[in-house]
């Protein structure tokens, strides 16, 4: 049994191990190429966030779907490269939505070279990857387009907020499938429709990828209240502080309406103020971190987690569908 990255995901066929890890060091390669430009100043903002390293969550799940066809495909490599682009170039948009000051434990890009920067240097990103995307087909530009579509969608309505009348937490699982999931599952998509794969196969992995990616972002909303920088590489409470209404909150919120508890309704007022103000800040966060609201999203995260493994039931039993089912475990443990 062999550890294969950060995720602490042992792959027991070394067969599967030599092709996760050669097809993860090939994307390495491809970002670093695909990050280039003949103006230095742009490859040393382009590489920044491929340089401070990161989960390859979705080039991992690109490896491991191609493992239903033919892995060594031409196109599963540069397909791969695509979705990390595509999700690299979101995380320069978000920090600079949110404020952020960290990324990956370095500085954000906004924080280190302005705002107008960092959002430049994302659209470059969406650029050099749909040159490569260019190079798959008209089904791959398809099935990219629509995602980015649902992406950017998911975003918008995370912005906007519910509509009157609209469960907030139903808003927030919604936005979470289009802003994160559909990413995750185009990962899987793109691994088993390259690799040619069977069509019910390749919607089997689609399936999962989506519920696994709303458990993967599940998972992050509860390391930004549980953990410390060390751990999330992330200034904890990020969200809390700029008033992102992430799950915990939208549970304590829920909890507090359905309850009238005295603390909830406190908490929830706290929550309000002005949390740039490190000691409440602090102060919230400390509470959110003991309060059941966090459980309940843990909980719900282990849900999504399990919907995900159920949706791999009709594929046949081999090494690589294992690994899928275990990484529905390691998603879950991140939020433990």
């Amino acid at each position: 049994m062999t550890v294969v990255g950060p995720f602490g995901l042992s792959v027991r066929d070394q067969a599967l191990e030599a092709d996760v890890q050669a097809g993860l060091a090939a994307v390495e390669e491809g970002l670093l190429e695909a990050t280039k430009s003949e103006v230095p100043f742009i490859t040393e903002a382009a590489q920044h966030l491929v340089r401070a390293g990161g989960k390859r969550f979705r080039p991992l799940l690109v490896m491991l779907s191609a493992q239903f066809g033919d892995p060594y495909a031409p196109g599963v490599v540069p397909s791969a490269v695509v979705v990390e682009l595509t999700h690299l170039a979101t995380l320069y948009h978000d920090d600079v939505m949110d404020e952020a000051e960290v990324r990956r434990g370095v500085p954000s890009a906004n924080a280190r070279w302005g705002n107008s920067l960092a959002v430049l240097t994302g659209d470059f990103l969406f650029a050099r990857a749909s040159h490569i995307l260019a190079d798959l087909g008209p089904e791959a530009v398809r099935v990219q387009a629509e995602a980015f579509e649902r992406l950017v969608t998911g975003q918008i309505l995370e912005t906007a907020g519910p509509q009157d009348g609209r469960d907030p937490v139903e808003h927030y699982l919604d936005v979470l499938a289009g802003k994160t999931g559909s990413l995750v599952a185009v990962s899987c998509r793109f691994g088993a429709l390259m690799s040619g794969a069977d069509e019910t196969v390749v919607d089997v992995l689609t399936q999962y990828g989506e519920r696994l990616g709303v458990a993967f972002q599940l998972a992050d909303d509860v390391l930004d209240i549980a953990s410390d920088s060390h751990e999330s590489g992330k200034t904890p409470g990020t969200d809390l502080r700029e008033g992102i209404p992430t799950l915990p909150v939208l549970r304590l919120r829920e909890r507090a309406a359905r309850l009238g508890l005295a603390e909830d309704i406190a908490l929830c007022e706290l929550l309000d103020s002005d949390l740039s103000d490190d000691v409440r800040h602090a102060e919230a966060l400390a509470a959110l971190r003991v309060h059941p609201a966090l459980e309940q999203a843990r909980r719900d995260t282990v849900r999504y987690a399990e919907d995900a493994r159920a949706a791999l039931a009709p594929l046949a039993e081999c090494d690589a569908r294992a690994a899928l089912m275990e990484l529905c475990d390691a998603v879950v443990h991140r939020a433990g």
